[in-house]
């Protein structure tokens, strides 16, 4: 869920204080698998050989057809998630399969998804600690928007990945968890992302 971060969280300019901590107290066999840099915005399909040769279209069509089926949703929403995740990450820099795998982890594709911390929606922003990003989007109903939430939740991921200066540490601290040294909500969500990339790669194969 999207907790909030603040100065005493991250030490800046250096940007770069709690993914050294991450560094510093997980095991290095638990981090390097997901090591990444900043620059998030690759293709969709950047690390898969076979989807490159895809249409974003098709792309887009086979991620619904799977995440459809996956979570039960119907197929008119999900195609409407899936493109708005789409067109939020090519707006704040972030790969569109990473944001697809916030939201299967966060909220299993329920636009209604409601936490007893108060996360609300696909991703489940927190309405009290990111108020000023939603009256932005058309207010704190738009939590529960679909197209309005994932644009919401893609800002202030990209923001913590930023200023944390580590894809594994943005994720850490959208969760929350920026205390667990195994980073175990990362690992999870870098699993999900690398699930979808191999259905569009199956996807480009067939």
């Amino acid at each position: 869920m999207a907790f909030p971060i603040s100065s005493k969280d991250i030490a800046t300019p250096a940007l770069v204080a709690a993914g050294a901590l991450l560094l510093a107290v997980a095991p290095p066999s638990a981090l390097a698998p997901v090591a990444e840099s900043v620059v998030l915005c690759a293709p969709p399909a950047a690390e898969a050989a076979a989807p490159a040769r895809l249409e974003p279209d098709a792309v887009q069509q086979a991620l619904t057809r799977h995440l459809s089926r996956r979570f039960l949703v119907a197929g008119a929403m999900t195609e409407r998630i899936v493109d708005a995740a789409h067109r939020a990450a090519l707006e704040v820099g972030l790969d569109p399969l990473l944001v697809l795998a916030v939201i299967s982890i966060e909220s299993r594709f329920n636009p209604i998804a409601e936490s007893v911390m108060g996360a609300k929606g696909l991703m489940q922003i927190i309405p009290k600690y990111h108020r000023e990003k939603l009256i932005a989007a058309g207010g704190e109903d738009a939590v529960f928007d679909p197209e309005s939430n994932i644009l919401v939740g893609a800002r202030i991921l990209q923001e913590y990945v930023y200023r944390t200066g580590t894809l594994e540490a943005g994720l850490q601290f959208y969760n929350g968890a920026w205390r667990d040294g195994q980073a175990s909500y990362a690992h999870r969500v870098l699993a999900e992302r690398s699930r979808l990339q191999q259905v569009i790669a199956d996807a480009g194969r067939s």
